[in-house]
């Protein structure tokens, strides 16, 4: 199986101060032993990615800060990550998208199904996505 990770994905990853950390490391870390298995950004979570750090900081992560960290992160993924290409127009969006806050979720949910992935998110209100399970224990 394949999965677009999500904004909420990627920075959960990638901030340890975050609620979902450990959650994200874990299904990242057993999503990678699989060798199947491929784990994509594109430019909309990547860029997600370094503004919802450098907001959720007040501006003490800077962008070149979040944009190393994001470097790091898809580098770890090495031969597992693949960046996907978005070839999707933002014109068409599902009746489940009815307010501004839910169209990048399903511009990406689209991508992901138009590439026949799954999007990875922490979201539940993204019908059909995938969302990754909450710890055990």
């Amino acid at each position: 199986m394949s999965y677009l990770l999500d904004v909420n994905v990627l920075v959960a990853w990638g901030w340890s101060d975050h609620v979902d950390h450990e959650r994200t490391v874990a299904w990242i870390a057993a999503a990678r032993r699989q060798k199947a298995t491929k784990l994509m950004t594109s430019a909309i979570p990547e860029l997600g990615f370094v503004r919802v750090s450098v907001q959720r900081t007040g501006g003490r992560v800077t962008v070149p800060e979040a944009t190393e960290t994001l470097t790091g992160m898809v580098a770890a993924l090495g031969a597992r990550h693949v960046l996907l290409a978005d070839d999707q127009a933002a014109r068409h969006f599902p009746e489940w998208c009815a307010s501004a806050s839910r169209t990048t979720d399903a511009h990406l949910l689209g991508l992901a199904a138009a590439h026949g992935v799954k999007l990875a998110t922490l979201d539940t209100g993204i019908p059909g996505a995938y969302v990754i399970p909450a710890l055990r224990g």
